[in-house]
């Protein structure tokens, strides 16, 4: 099979983009999948999603609930689990 024939049947890929905001600078912005870092822990309160704005530099730290938490890894948003799964 040629580099051709194996690429034939792809169509081209659209990066996913996440809106955002600072409550730092009041900012508003979109971020790459590689801009986020997810974190689920065994609790809603140790489930989140961080960023470093891009416009003031602050660390963002916001909750994810389970639809958050869908959006962003269906997005390719790298996942830390905090804790085992059973």
């Amino acid at each position: 099979m040629t580099v051709a024939a194996a690429f034939a049947g792809m169509r081209r890929v659209v990066p996913v983009v996440f809106r955002a905001g600072c409550p730092e600078c009041r900012g508003r912005f979109e971020l790459s999948a590689s801009a986020l870092r997810l974190a689920i822990g065994a609790t809603s309160r140790t489930t989140f999603y961080s960023f470093t704005c891009p416009d003031c530099g602050a660390l963002v730290r916001k909750p994810a609930g389970e639809r958050i938490v869908e959006l962003l890894t269906d997005g390719g948003v790298k996942t830390l689990r905090l804790h085992p799964t059973v």
